[in-house]
């Protein structure tokens, strides 16, 4: 708690210190007050003797007087109280006074009323209001007034620090805030009483205090503040803050802070502690948007509900969802490429086309149409009906070529999105080909269809076990690729037996090790698994030097980061074994794991870290500076303060640092605004995309097209179509340009690449992982996206979901109420009920919801389950509703 600002300010402002007043004509003084100040002036002094008179029964009198005269006038504290100015020149004669009194209540007495006056008269640092306040009777502070307390807890927070230095006992201060606490709960000062607790080091006291009138903003700022705080006094604030919910039974709010916490205890006590069926419904959708893999057992839900539920958890009804929603907002006609391109409204020369590579074309128009079209089942180039005059998929599939026809079979994948049973009959006839890429993307195609799906009988398990060891490089990499994008998150023990023989394989080929290491990382992400880390490891030190230059190396150390996702120091031991590493690839190592472990917690001092890496200019040959200038935005994306600053800092090392930081720059700018199209990002990416260095502008025009993600934003959309003619000669650009093109319009913009949810309070660890692996791909863009690795695009489906809200009744159907979506306001520590959006228009739902969109229900007739309205919302009926 910052020392209090009135204290200071109320001793200078009135009229200099005590010695100079002593030493000002009282003539001079008195002529400036009016009859009734003057009286009040004379009326106190005379207390000041009486209090110093040798019978006890006027000192009382006098004390009763005095006291009655300050309490009456604190009440009111914009100016500093009469009493307290009048009094202080006598404030050093009652201290000598107290001094030399014999013990009895009267000295109390005075002790009380010298505790208030040293309010605005104790030196800076004295603490003499506290040191009074002790010696004095244990009457109710409250009745000074606020301004007091405040003071109080001021200097509490002092004492106790000194305290603890000295190892002194501090029992007779915890009583102290024991009331102090007890007097800001019941006057709407939860955050004071929290701040409080928190220099103590006491926040247990508070559970006692709170009660149904006050645990909501005390949540809330409990909560709010952890992103702020350092380790471990964050978790420690957040368990309380747990337990305050599960008192008031707010499950949603406690399922929430155990995500964060990624605490699957506390998950399984919120499904144990409610026993209502309709409220563990929404707790599912709730996991399901998390993305994590959980089993429910016959603790948690009764025999009868727990298939339904599993199912929820599991996001079979992603799908069904999903279509709702475009159906509603009537986007359900198929797009193609060309009506993304737009290319009629450029001028003559572009649209020619002039020398155009046409499989780079095909390729790029088979990512923008899986894009495009992802998750609506049907597209206007893949599921074509093989009898039309059109022509069909086969003859889509062949207008590219070699690795083209992997990433052409995976789109089919993309297309049927979230729609397992439809999508695996679809992708079936691939697996037939004589041709192994073809085969490789069907392989892909399974993984992408099974993303963030589970399913009881693992059909993507069955279909792609099988082809980890095969002959054939691209088949292997298809299905390893495959299973990691399907079980994202899973921990899968068999999937461990399968994949870690391979990372330790001395005839397995670079590429297909590297994809391995990807996979497992994202099967154990956040999992910190020594298994696996142990695997990559081994991996690692086995590499040659030669193959420790290779662009797909990058993958291991990658691998081995998502292993510690979000875990801050639970990696050290495995930063430690990374100093023994070849040096080409140690400091790189280091980067990932670091930016990895401290993504998004928002950790300043590992941001000025990285920041320190960056800064050093070196040779050409140094790779580890992408990744650390990529883990400032995966570090810094937890909040929206550390994510200005970091833009900021990003904008400093495009004008200071060396060509291999200014070629990450973008991405990370991309990363810290994916989905939510900043103006100020998107004119520093527009400039950059003009670059002279045409790596800074590739990676430049991919991140436009992420932080448009999902949004069909128009100036974006115009921007890339004004590339597309500038570059209209530079395929490896025009093929950037097209890809970006593509995710702006993803899903017809009813998707996002968020990883964060639920109020931008919980991260996707999966939606994460997905994005940091598409990423660190993009540093060597010319080596992997556009070399015969442009499927690790596919990556992105891990963040994908539907940025809605989907309002359902009781028994899960879509219901369609008003809402209303503004810009979301922070009301953390305000006062009364202030409205919590702005700017709001009123819709009924299903609606989209855009970055800092929030929405609330626009009628009185139904409750909602979960206090945050996104995803999945189920609404009950509201008893006490009448019709007007």
């Amino acid at each position: 708690m910052a020392p209090d600002p009135n204290r200071a300010g109320a001793g200078a402002s009135s009229s200099g210190t005590a010695k100079d007043e002593a030493v000002t004509k009282k003539k001079v003084e008195n002529e400036d007050l009016s009859d009734e100040d003057l009286a009040l002036k004379q009326q106190l002094e005379l207390y000041v003797e009486r209090v110093q008179d040798p019978d006890p029964g006027l000192q009382k009198v006098a004390l009763e007087s005095m006291r009655q005269e300050i309490r009456t006038s604190t009440s009111s504290m914009t100016s500093v109280p009469k009493p307290l100015k009048f009094l202080r020149p006598h404030y050093g004669t009652l201290k000598a006074y107290y001094e030399i009194m014999v013990d009895s209540d009267l000295k109390k007495y005075l002790a009380d009323i010298l505790s208030v006056l040293a309010l605005t008269m104790s030196a800076e640092g004295e603490r003499e209001s506290l040191k009074y306040r002790l010696l004095g009777s244990e009457g109710d502070i409250g009745s000074w007034g606020h301004e007091y307390v405040r003071n109080l807890a001021g200097e509490i927070a002092q004492e106790y620090v000194k305290r603890q230095s000295e190892e002194a006992p501090i029992d007779d201060l915890m009583e102290l805030v024991q009331q102090i606490v007890a007097f800001h709960m019941k006057h709407n000062a939860e955050p004071e009483a929290v701040d409080l607790l928190m220099e103590v080091e006491d926040l247990d006291m508070l559970v006692e205090h709170v009660d149904k009138t006050n645990f909501k903003r005390t949540c809330l700022y409990l909560t709010s503040s952890a992103r702020y705080l350092p380790g471990p006094d964050d978790m420690l604030v957040l368990d309380i803050a747990y337990l305050i919910y599960l008192k008031f039974e707010e499950y949603p709010n406690a399922l929430q802070i155990a995500l964060f916490l990624d605490n699957l205890q506390y998950v399984r006590q919120v499904f144990t502690s409610c026993d209502d069926v309709l409220r563990k419904k929404q707790f599912c959708y709730i996991l399901a948007r998390h993305g994590i893999t959980f089993e429910l057992d016959e603790e948690m839900a009764a025999d009868d509900d727990r298939e339904m539920l599993q199912d929820i958890i599991n996001n079979s009804k992603l799908s069904e969802g999903y279509l709702t929603l475009a159906r509603d907002i009537e986007v359900m006609e198929p797009k193609s490429p060309e009506d993304i391109y737009k290319a009629h409204l450029l001028d003559g020369r572009a649209s020619a086309g002039a020398s155009v590579d046409s499989a780079r074309q095909n390729l790029a128009a088979t990512f923008v149409n899986a894009f495009v079209n992802a998750g609506f089942g049907q597209d206007k180039l893949m599921t074509v009906p093989s009898d039309s005059s059109s022509g069909s998929s086969g003859n889509w599939l062949f207008k590219n070529k070699e690795h083209g026809k992997t990433s052409a079979a995976a789109s089919l994948g993309m297309i049927l999105l979230w729609d397992v049973d439809s999508g695996l009959a679809q992708i079936d006839k691939y697996f037939h080909s004589n041709d192994n890429h073809v085969i490789a993307g069907a392989l892909l195609g399974v993984g992408i269809v099974n993303c963030s799906i589970k399913n009881d009988c693992d059909p993507a398990m069955a279909l792609l076990g099988d082809y980890t060891d095969k002959e054939d490089t691209s088949i292997r990499i298809g299905a390893i690729m495959g299973l990691g994008i399907a079980y994202a998150g899973s921990q899968n023990e068999q999937l461990r037996y399968k994949l870690a023989p391979i990372m330790n394989d001395v005839k397995a080929p670079l590429d297909v090790v590297a994809f391995t290491a990807i996979s497992l990382g994202l099967i154990y992400v956040g999992s910190c698994n020594e298994e696996v880390a142990q695997a990559i490891i081994f991996a690692l030190m086995d590499r040659t030097d030669s193959e420790l230059g290779e662009p797909l190396t990058r993958l291991l150390p990658l691998g081995l980061g998502l292993l510690y996702l979000g875990k801050q120091e639970n990696v050290e031991a495995t930063a430690e074994v990374s100093k023994t590493f070849n040096e080409k690839i140690r400091k790189y190592c280091d980067m990932t794991l670091l930016s990895c472990a401290y993504a998004g917690t928002g950790n300043v001092l590992k941001v000025q870290n990285l920041l320190g890496h960056c800064s050093q200019h070196l040779d050409k040959g140094e790779m580890h500076q992408g990744p650390a200038v990529l883990g400032i935005a995966m570090v810094a994306m937890a909040e929206e303060l550390g994510l200005e600053m970091a833009i900021r800092s990003l904008e400093h090392l495009l004008q200071y640092g060396e060509q291999n930081i200014r070629r990450a720059v973008p991405l990370a700018l991309g990363l810290l605004c994916i989905s939510n199209p900043k103006v100020n990002v998107m004119d520093t990416l527009s400039r950059l995309s003009h670059d002279t260095d045409s790596e800074v502008a590739m990676a430049a025009v991919i991140s436009l097209g992420l932080i448009g993600a999902g949004t069909n934003n128009a100036r974006i959309a115009g921007m890339l179509r004004n590339l597309s003619s500038y570059y209209y000669k530079d395929t490896s650009l025009l093929f950037c340009v097209r890809i970006a093109q593509g995710l702006v319009h993803l899903g017809k913009g009813l998707l996002t690449l968020n990883p964060y949810h639920s109020d931008r309070f919980l991260l996707s660890p999966t939606a994460l992982a997905g994005l940091i692996t598409m990423l660190h791909a993009c540093l060597d863009m010319k080596a992997i996206v556009l070399g015969k690795y442009h499927y690790v695009l596919y990556f992105l489906v891990l963040a994908m979901q539907p940025r809605m809200l989907l309002t359902v009744d009781e028994n899960l159907k879509p219901l369609s109420v008003p809402v209303r979506v503004g810009q979301a306001v922070d009301v953390v520590g305000q006062a009364g009920r202030p409205k919590t959006i702005t700017g709001f228009q009123t819709h009924s739902t299903p609606v989209l919801l855009a970055a800092g969109d929030r929405a609330e229900l626009a009628t009185e007739k139904y409750i909602p389950l979960s206090p945050i309205l996104e995803g999945f919302v189920i609404l009950k009926e509201n008893p006490d509703y009448r019709e007007e």
